[in-house]
C-alpha cells in the first residue's frame, strides 16, 4: 500500500512538471544572458529561453543580424534590460520581425527595468558632450541580487499571464529562486564585509549596483566619459588620483582593450581584474548565482593579494 501511495505521489509530481496538455513551451527571447538566466530559473522545462547578446559582448553594441529577426518572429515573449541599453540595435529588430506579440507595449514585451532600483539617473539637461549617458539611469541594475529577485517576479507575472494553467509550477520555481537568492546574498555580503569601503576604478560604469550592494567605493573610471575611449590626459589624471588616494584595483569588463588599464596598473601598482558583469562573460559563469560567486571570489583574492604586498 505504501509503495502504491509513493508511486501516486511521484506520478503527480511528474505530471505537474509537464506543460499543460496541448500547450507548447513558451518561447522566450531575451536581450542579455543575465535576463535569460533568470527567466530559465522561473520558466524551467515549460519554457525555451534564448539570449540575443552573449555575456562576453558589450550589450550596448550588438550587431543586428538577420538571424535575430527570425528568432523574434517566432517568440512569444521578449524580455529586455531597458533604460536605453539596447537602443542602438534592438528597435529595428523588433520592427522588422513583424511579430505583434513582441512590439513595444504588447503583452509579450517586457521591460525588466520598470520595478527595479535604478541608480545614476541624470539631473538637468543631457547632451552628447557628456558621452553615452543614459537619460533613464544606469542600466546595469541586474548586478544587485535584490534587483534579480524583482526581475524574476516580473517574469513570473508574464509567464503566468501567458500560461495560467502552469501558474503553480512557475510560482514554485519563483519561490525557490528567491529563497536561494536570499541565502546566497547573505553569504555574499558576509564574504565582502571585511573589505567594505575598498576603493576601485572601473573601465565603464557597469558596477554601481554591485558596488553599492557589496560595499565597494568606485573613485574613478578609465573612460573619461561613458562610451568615450580613454585619452592620454585623462589617463594621466587618473593615475595621479589613484596614487594620491592609494587605489589598487582596476576592474575591466571582458570586451574592453586592456592596453590602457594595464598601463595604469604598471604606473600605480594596481591589480587589473577582468571582471565579467554578465552571465557568460567567462565560460565558468553559466548562471546568475555563478556570476556573483565568480566576481566576488575574484575580488576577494585580489584584495588579499594587495594586502599581502
Amino acid at each position: 500500500m505504501k509503495i502504491k501511495n509513493c508511486l501516486a505521489v511521484l506520478v503527480t509530481l511528474f505530471m505537474a512538471s509537464l506543460p499543460a496538455q496541448g500547450q507548447s513551451k513558451l518561447n522566450v527571447i531575451t536581450t542579455t544572458e543575465d535576463l535569460a538566466a533568470i527567466a530559465r530559473e522561473v520558466g524551467g522545462d515549460h519554457t525555451t529561453v534564448e539570449s540575443i547578446a552573449r555575456g562576453y559582448q558589450d550589450p550596448h553594441f550588438v550587431e543586428a543580424k538577420p538571424s535575430f529577426i527570425l528568432k523574434l518572429q517566432k517568440a512569444d515573449m521578449l524580455i529586455l534590460v531597458g533604460r536605453d541599453l539596447e537602443i542602438g540595435w534592438l528597435p529595428p529588430l523588433i520592427q522588422q520581425s513583424r511579430n505583434s506579440k513582441v512590439q513595444v507595449g504588447a503583452d509579450g514585451y517586457l521591460d525588466a527595468s520598470l520595478q527595479v532600483r535604478i541608480l545614476e539617473i541624470p539631473q538637468g539637461q543631457i547632451t552628447r558632450a557628456e558621452g553615452d549617458v543614459h537619460p533613464l539611469g544606469n542600466p546595469h541594475y541586474w548586478l544587485d541580487p535584490e534587483n534579480g529577485k524583482i526581475i524574476a517576479r516580473e517574469i513570473f507575472d508574464k509567464f503566468a499571464h501567458f500560461r495560467p494553467n502552469d501558474r503553480a509550477y512557475f510560482e514554485q520555481r519563483l519561490n525557490d529562486f528567491v529563497n536561494r537568492i536570499n541565502d546566497a546574498a547573505k553569504r555574499w555580503v558576509a564574504l565582502m564585509a571585511p573589505y567594505k569601503g575598498t576603493k576601485v576604478v572601473t573601465y565603464h560604469r557597469s558596477f554601481p549596483n554591485f558596488a553599492e550592494r557589496f560595499g565597494l567605493n568606485i573613485v574613478g573610471y578609465v573612460e573619461p566619459k561613458p562610451g568615450i575611449p580613454p585619452t592620454p590626459q585623462h589617463t594621466l589624471d587618473l593615475i595621479n588620483e589613484m596614487k594620491k588616494t592609494n587605489v589598487k584595483l582596476v576592474l575591466v569588463e571582458p570586451y574592453f582593450d586592456l592596453k590602457t588599464p594595464n598601463a595604469i596598473g604598471r604606473e600605480t601598482g594596481a591589480e587589473v581584474l577582468v571582471m565579467p558583469p554578465s552571465v557568460g562573460g567567462v565560460k565558468e559563469v553559466t548562471d546568475y548565482f555563478k556570476l556573483f560567486d565568480y566576481d566576488l571570489n575574484l575580488l576577494i583574492n585580489a584584495i588579499k593579494k594587495i594586502s599581502a604586498k
